[in-house]
């Protein structure tokens, strides 16, 4: 994937770098940001959900980590900031998206699209599909939809959705 600093319309286009062990705390928070509607209507203190997110949080990076050992996992900047994480298994038959989250003040500004849009086109490159899993009423469907993924599976509360591979570009 292209690591560069390109300009996506007015913001610039998100940059990658190599999780690491201090990014821990961040990594946390930009998980927990992603459940916050979730746990909103129970009726915990923070630090019960703070407690149970972070259990959350060490079972799926554990998860991650020993079902897909070989993948990448980044963080992702704007501007030399962290705003976002996103982890890809490149296998031998499709491009998963294992994860893409953003922190809630970076997202619906193209940091998603822009990310998204280069892995489809590293994908295009070499023939493979990309795969993604998406909670049914994540509103992230919306830009998988218009990116052109389409539905392959219903998982239940996951959806598996599919961007076909696409012609190899010449090289």
């Amino acid at each position: 994937m292209n690591r560069s600093p390109a300009e996506v319309g007015s913001v610039p286009a998100p940059t990658l770098r190599p999780v690491v062990d201090a990014d821990r705390e961040l990594l946390y928070r930009i998980y927990a940001s992603t459940r916050t509607e979730e746990l909103a209507p129970l009726p915990w203190d923070e630090s019960t959900k703070d407690a149970f997110l972070r259990t959350q949080f060490g079972a799926q990076d554990r998860y991650y980590r020993q079902t897909y050992p070989d993948a990448s996992y980044d963080v992702v900047l704007a501007r030399d900031e962290p705003v976002g994480r996103l982890y890809v298994d490149r296998g031998a038959r499709a491009v998963l998206i294992i994860d893409v989250a953003l922190l809630p003040p970076h997202r619906g500004r193209g940091i998603g699209t822009s990310l998204l849009t280069r892995l489809l086109d590293e994908a295009r490159g070499v023939g493979k599909p990309v795969h993604v899993h998406v909670e049914r009423f994540n509103p992230a469907r919306r830009l998988y939809q218009r990116l052109g993924f389409r539905q392959a599976a219903d998982q239940g509360i996951y959806l598996l959705l599919e961007r076909a591979a696409q012609p190899k570009t010449a090289s």
